[in-house]
């Protein structure tokens, strides 16, 4: 019984946390272009110049 006390107040700070940065993120735009980041697999990446070839 005596973990409980430390356990639930655990689990409630973890479960906030996980909360905050799930906004965080929101916030930040991080989910606007989900076609964008799976498209851009299937194209070749610019040459560089100043790698021989």
């Amino acid at each position: 019984m005596n973990a409980l006390i430390l356990l639930v107040p655990l689990a409630l700070a973890l479960g906030l946390l996980g909360l905050a940065l799930f906004l965080w993120t929101l916030r930040a735009r991080q989910y606007e272009d989900l076609d964008g980041a799976a498209s851009r697999i299937l194209f070749d990446d610019l040459p560089r110049k100043d790698l021989p070839q």
